[in-house]
């Protein structure tokens, strides 16, 4: 199928964002923004699950039980995610490289289940990755099933309110075009985010 022109600008978007935040995280090389490649350790589990300050959110072996204002954990296996029914807490907690990555991956994966897979998968069956490398995986994955579910869309499902059904948010009541951007956003936000923690563990954790 030939990709809609107007999609095209958001699919180079996401390939790129998703490019970046890899290269970042596997390594041993990542595009530095200027053509050169800048050498990068692999995401390691200590970088994974570092909390910079107090009280953060992040993933956490099921039989520890949430972390500090989470009143639950998120997802399937013996790893969960710190959660808390809406109202969420204020100020929101600062959340750790491992937190960002499941969120990421969860969207990823149930979005595009619920475009043009099953449409049943839930947050509370999704697994949750208590290693780097899993968890680096587990995202790559996540959006190859986003970037198979771009391929497939035209003109017809870009305009189509409902065509993606994600039911934890307002995908239902959107123009699918609406959602590939929010996709898009998400991934180039949280992936920022990743990357400072990354810089921020380096500096104040060096080698």
């Amino acid at each position: 199928m030939t990709t809609p022109p107007r999609l095209r600008p958001l699919l180079d978007q996401f390939d790129f964002a998703c490019e970046r935040l890899l290269g970042r995280l596997r390594g041993p090389v990542m595009d530095s923004g200027d053509g050169a490649d800048t050498r990068v350790e692999p995401l390691t589990d200590e970088e994974y699950l570092w909390e910079p300050v107090p009280d953060c959110w992040s993933v956490r072996p099921r039989a520890a039980g949430p972390g500090p204002r989470a009143t639950f954990l998120a997802g399937a296996g013996d790893w969960g995610r710190d959660a808390a029914a809406y109202p969420h807490p204020w100020p929101p907690p600062v959340t750790t490289i491992a937190w960002r990555l499941s969120h990421l991956t969860e969207m990823l994966v149930l979005r595009a289940d619920h475009t043009t897979g099953s449409r049943s998968a839930t947050r509370e069956e999704h697994p949750v990755s208590g290693d780097a490398a899993g968890a680096v995986e587990a995202f790559a994955s996540g959006t190859a099933a986003w970037r198979a579910v771009l391929l497939g869309a035209d003109d017809v499902a870009l305009d189509a309110v409902g065509y993606c059904a994600y039911p934890y948010g307002s995908d239902a009541e959107e123009p699918f075009r609406d959602i590939v951007w929010w996709v898009n956003q998400e991934v180039l936000h949280h992936g920022a985010e990743i990357a400072l923690l990354r810089d921020l563990h380096r500096a104040v954790r060096p080698a």
